[in-house]
């Protein structure tokens, strides 16, 4: 096999505009189905997206033995049913952040995985663009000294009531939505897991958090700030902040870029150093090394304990939140 040959459940807009075209893109995957529930609505966007044909039903996209793998843009309260019954059908899953709503379902749908034989990898995109990478790299000892301080901020103002981000039985939230990217480039950066997690957070009229503002807790004297939330203008940046120096990603730090981007590098008195990163598409970057994983049998280099970290934090922001900022211990999921 030199391609893998994706089905897509479903026709959200992150599917839609950014990893749809991204398969299609990919040197080893090709676009062959979507599926909705609707017929008419699954034929009318197979033919306005590439795709080779669709499926009027999610049961019969997974059951269909020329698709080897799905990609799940679904609504987060459907991601376990639909991973464990794409695994079922031997297929590998690629699928939307946040892989889960609880850390017990992700804990089931690796398991369906591993007992099938079959790759799950969330889909968290911005872990492959370049950018990221070399934030990792600067955001070391040997040129920020020792690590203190994480800030990060991903805001993005939505308007529209029915957003399924604004429904708590569709797994909405802020948190889950924007404020994870904070939370797993911090762990990123820390290169550890927080010890406690503190949280005050908004509420909207369905008790679903519209706005957070969170801080966590590491080992050795680390400590990651951040803030998400609906109802502000868009805003986003990364910070890592070492006893000696700073580095930055100062703006769009999770939006695709395919063209070059700096990182910033604060020292004191010292002019300010500018590093440029030639920018790539990310989706691409992502659909590539998550096919090479399910067609050669490798291990994706985001795995579950990736995923299930992030849930255990997202976890205790939820606990700290609903106890009104009472600092709570983030859980060890093994």
């Amino acid at each position: 096999m030199t391609r893998l040959r994706f089905g897509v459940l479903g026709t959200a807009n992150i599917g839609k505009n950014q990893v749809n075209p991204a398969i299609r893109q990919a040197r080893n995957a090709s676009l062959v189905s979507v599926a909705s529930r609707d017929e008419a609505k699954a034929r009318a966007f197979a033919e306005a997206h590439g795709f080779e044909r669709h499926h009027a039903s999610y049961e019969a996209l997974v059951a269909d033995p020329e698709i080897d793998a799905v990609y799940i843009p679904l609504p987060n309260s459907m991601h376990r049913e639909w991973t464990i019954r794409a695994a079922e059908r031997g297929k590998h899953i690629l699928c939307e952040k946040p892989l889960a709503t609880s850390v017990a379902e992700a804990l089931e749908m690796q398991a369906a995985a591993d007992a099938n034989g079959v790759v799950l990898m969330e889909a968290f995109m911005y872990r492959f663009h370049p950018r990221t990478v070399r934030l990792l790299e600067l955001a070391k000892p040997e040129t920020i000294g020792d690590l203190r301080m994480i800030r990060s901020s991903f805001v993005v103002k939505l308007s529209s009531p029915t957003n399924i981000r604004f429904y708590p039985d569709l797994g909405g939230g802020v948190l889950r939505d924007l404020g994870c990217y904070c939370i797993d480039v911090s762990r990123r950066i820390a290169g550890a897991e927080p010890i406690e997690a503190q949280a005050f957070a908004t509420w909207n009229e369905r008790d679903v958090d519209v706005a957070m503002t969170a801080t966590l807790r590491f080992p050795n004297d680390v400590a990651a700030q951040f803030d998400c939330s609906f109802l502000m203008e868009r805003r986003e940046f990364v910070e890592a902040a070492g006893l000696s120096a700073s580095v930055s990603s100062p703006a769009e730090t999770f939006v695709n870029s395919v063209d070059t981007v700096e990182i910033l590098e604060r020292r004191n008195r010292f002019a300010d150093v500018h590093h440029p990163v030639k920018g790539d598409n990310h989706y691409r970057l992502m659909v590539e090394h998550f096919a090479d994983a399910a067609m050669n049998g490798a291990a994706p280099l985001y795995g579950m304990a990736d995923s299930l970290g992030n849930l255990a934090v997202i976890e205790a922001l939820y606990a700290s939140a609903r106890s009104g900022g009472r600092p709570m211990p983030v859980g060890r999921v093994t």
